[in-house]
């Protein structure tokens, strides 16, 4: 059950003892009015559209903001018919409306369909009326409408704040079942796959020749498919929490599942035990840059050359390194690939970097190998996260 349906059916239930407190007190006073007659009728509609809500706020189909507004025009129109039902001086001395309290109802039905915004716009309204009804703006209205103000507000921050977490746990519960069905997975073809690519790998290594390479792929394909099936699911969407400073972004991704994809056998990738969680945006490029050293390794270390990808997730920076034990580049090398206009390494690399406000920095020794360190400084982060790039 939605954590709405509740709120719903406390507000119904504040409803019937809100018009049974206004009926029993123009039941005391109705004598003094200047037209009793129409301050009966105010009472009955009120009794039936009452009657009307208890039944439509309950469907979720019915409870549309057309019928919302009707209910704060209801609210409204009565407060207002005070002033010409009421004997003049009542209303001047600031007598009790028609509804009393029962004008705060819509109020609260506008903050818990809208949440605070809506419900301030609501009681905003609502003390306009009462304003309209006393013909100036005296203490006893400043009062009601900060009241109604502090009301709509308040609750409506509060149905704001469980709507996030509802979303939230929903979420949980989701990451909980594809985590859960990802062990079983990965128990089945650890005791079935798994092990006859390692078969595969280890009798091709004894036969030699081509076996020897059937082997080695069988090898590869044994590496991907073991981080396969130990990634966690990637995605983690933020709990979107009034005032959680994360700036409305709608999912985050753990690096360490993004670059674990790139390892193999030739490869190793090792990262923090715990998740290292960035924008989607950002963490995807920062893996496509990660992705694009390796290629550059491939082509210019050779396929043999062996990588390693280290990723760290500092006080001041997420920082991902990567490193071969290639050959390493000559120096002046880079500045003559630009110059040809092969910009592999400025674009795939560097420009995504730049993009996401970080830096890569190549190191090189010839026969040494080569070194990219992929940096990302935290107030980049903080930037995206206050939605202060609109790339993201």
């Amino acid at each position: 059950m939605s954590v709405e349906q509740p709120l719903w059916r406390a507000l119904a239930v504040f409803r019937l003892l809100a018009l049974g407190y206004a009926i029993a007190q123009f039941v005391g006073v109705s004598g003094e009015y200047r037209h009793p007659l129409g301050g009966w009728a105010v009472m009955g509609l009120l009794t039936l559209w009452t009657a009307f809500t208890m039944y439509a706020f309950e469907k979720p189909e019915l409870r549309r903001w057309p019928i919302l507004a009707a209910d704060l025009g209801m609210a409204v129109g009565s407060v207002v018919a005070t002033r010409w039902l009421d004997d003049a001086d009542r209303v001047a001395d600031g007598a009790l409306t028609l509804p009393t309290v029962w004008s705060s109802a819509p109020v609260l039905a506008w903050a818990i369909m809208g949440g605070w915004l809506t419900g301030a716009i609501a009681a905003l309204l609502t003390g306009a009326a009462n304003i309209v009804e006393r013909g100036d703006i005296a203490q006893g209205n400043l009062h009601n409408i900060v009241l109604m103000m502090l009301a709509g507000t308040v609750i409506g921050y509060v149905v704001d704040l469980a709507r996030a977490s509802e979303r939230a746990l929903a979420r949980a519960l989701q990451l909980e079942a594809a985590t859960r069905e990802r062990e079983r997975l990965a128990r089945d073809i650890h005791d079935s796959v798994l092990q006859v690519l390692a078969l595969v790998q280890r009798r091709g290594a004894e036969i030699g020749g081509e076996a020897a390479e059937l082997g080695r792929l069988a090898g590869e394909q044994e590496v991907a498919l073991r981080q396969l099936v130990s990634d966690a699911p990637a995605e983690l969407e933020t709990a979107d929490l009034p005032g959680s400073g994360t700036g409305g972004d709608p999912a985050r991704q753990d690096v360490r599942t993004l670059l674990g994809r790139l390892a193999g056998a030739r490869v190793s990738v090792a990262s923090p035990g715990t998740p290292v969680l960035l924008p989607t945006a950002v963490a995807r490029e920062l893996a496509a840059a990660a992705s694009a050293a390796l290629d550059n390794v491939r082509r210019h270390a050779g396929e043999d050359a062996r990588a390693w990808i280290l990723l760290e997730d500092d006080p001041d920076a997420i920082i991902v390194s990567i490193r071969d034990d290639g050959p390493g580049i000559a120096p002046g090398r880079l500045e003559e690939a630009r110059a040809a206009g092969r910009l592999g390494v400025a674009q795939s690399i560097e420009g995504r970097l730049r993009d996401v406000g970080g830096t890569a920095e190549l190191t090189s020794v010839p026969g040494q190998g080569t070194e990219v360190e992929l940096r990302l400084p935290r107030a980049a982060l903080d930037a995206v996260g206050a939605g202060n790039s609109g790339r993201f």
